[in-house]
């Protein structure tokens, strides 16, 4: 299997060729240097996930490479001088300066469930808010929260139960199994708090899908290879040192006027002086600046439809060699 896996990053040009049978000081580093351009975690050691990547075609990558061009038809915009590019096959958000990326943090993006897959599509970042409440989306009200309050009214104790009219309602007195999902006539909120949902801060671009970027107390999930866990929504690793870098745009102390706000335990709006840019992607196949290809796994499978697709309107993939 050494040898296997030698030969393999020969011939995509990761190690020189030898004659070791060994897993070797530079066997791993050809490792790493795999790992890094395939974003999976750069251990140096061939996992089960590193070795699924190792041994994908080469007309896969090729295919990959020729479905990205065809995004990059579509999208024919500006990106923006200052812009924010969340790639979701990268799991990774950045804040981009004429080209260059100049803030880097990792992500959890939607989950592969139908109904919770992250969209893609641009807006434009307007504000934060610094100690956000939690307006629970009704899907998760009724599809997760009604049950568990059915089988125990006392659960989620967290979250407040609120009326039409914003009005806390107690629930004392209330029998949850009398409502079913068209007639459970309450939202829910969670207060701020370090526990909440969102965590400590969350960034708005107001958009017809409800998503923004935000903070969450479940820190573990960045340390997985692939992050696909939320409701939609993206997590940020480093939601402050994030909320720092837009904020130094505007303000010769951003972490002062950020926590500044966050000592106030109460929600507090931070307009963007400078609006920017948001493009939420979904990108296998990504160019360097400096030359060469990195590639991600299709977490969707929304590449592989848009490849049947081209090949269903004639494109052909010519003859591959290695």
């Amino acid at each position: 299997q050494v040898v296997l896996l030698r030969d393999r990053l020969v011939a995509m040009g990761y190690l020189r060729r030898s004659y070791s049978t060994t897993y070797d000081d530079p066997l791993a580093a050809a490792v790493a240097r795999f790992q890094a351009d395939h974003g999976l975690a750069v251990t140096g050691t061939a996992n089960k996930l590193t070795l699924e990547q190792v041994n994908v075609a080469a007309s896969d990558r090729l295919a990959s490479v020729l479905v990205a061009l065809e995004r990059e038809r579509w999208f024919n915009q500006p990106l923006g001088e200052r812009h924010i590019s969340v790639n979701l096959t990268d799991f990774k958000a950045k804040i981009v300066d004429f080209d260059k990326v100049t803030f880097e943090t990792n992500s959890v993006v939607g989950a592969v469930d139908d109904d919770r897959r992250s969209p893609e599509f641009s807006d434009t970042m307007e504000y934060m808010i610094v100690n956000p409440s939690w307006y629970v989306p009704r899907s998760i009200v009724v599809g997760e929260y009604l049950p568990m309050l059915q089988a125990d009214a006392a659960s989620v104790e967290y979250l407040e139960l609120r009326d039409d009219l914003g009005n806390v309602v107690g629930r004392e007195g209330l029998d949850f199994t009398r409502f079913n999902e068209d007639t459970f006539p309450f939202g829910m909120r969670q207060p701020p708090s370090p526990g909440n949902a969102l965590g400590l801060v969350k960034f708005i671009f107001p958009n017809r899908h409800n998503i923004y970027l935000h903070d969450t107390p479940a820190k573990n999930l960045f340390g997985r290879e692939v992050r696909a866990f939320s409701h939609g929504c993206i997590r940020l690793a480093d939601p402050f040192d994030f909320a720092y870098a837009l904020l130094a745009a505007q303000s010769d102390a951003p972490k002062a006027l950020f926590q500044e706000a966050l000592d106030t335990g109460e929600e507090v709006k931070i307009d963007l002086v400078r609006r920017i840019p948001v493009h939420i992607i979904y990108r296998t196949a990504l160019a360097r600046p400096e030359g060469g290809l990195e590639f991600r796994p299709d977490v969707y499978g929304r590449d592989a439809k848009i490849w049947q697709a081209l090949q269903s309107q004639g494109v052909v993939m010519g003859e591959i060699t290695g």
